[in-house]
């Protein structure tokens, strides 16, 4: 079985606290309840998804849990993108979480083609 790379489960488990930090700030400071949400579920995913992968019993599991993982990570970006443009996060702040989030996708997208070959 494949073990995973500790820095992909560090970043996830980092982006998820800084995820629900954010949700939360979206619903105290802006009133904002249903794209939080959106990206409070996919956000906390990747990495709740990564882990099982690391406990996968076959290699199919692990590869389909990975994919979920990359899958939760570019729906994340949609959400980030569309709460900035619609003037829910700043410039600094989308940037900010946005290149965090970018660089798991990065690297999720190199675990799951190099599982494809």
């Amino acid at each position: 079985m494949q073990k995973i790379d500790n820095a992909i489960l560090i970043k996830s488990m980092d982006f998820a606290v800084r995820i629900v930090k954010l949700n939360k700030f979206l619903l105290q400071e802006k009133n904002e309840t249903v794209l939080s949400k959106q990206l409070l579920r996919c956000g906390t995913s990747i990495g709740a998804n990564i882990r099982e992968a690391q406990n996968s019993i076959t290699a199919a599991a692990f590869k389909s849990k990975m994919n979920i993982a990359l899958n939760e990570a570019q729906e994340c970006e949609y959400w980030l993108e569309l709460l900035y443009k619609t003037e829910y996060l700043t410039s600094n702040q989308f940037e900010s979480i946005y290149s965090e989030c970018n660089e798991i996708n990065r690297l999720l997208l190199a675990i799951v083609k190099a599982l494809n070959k």
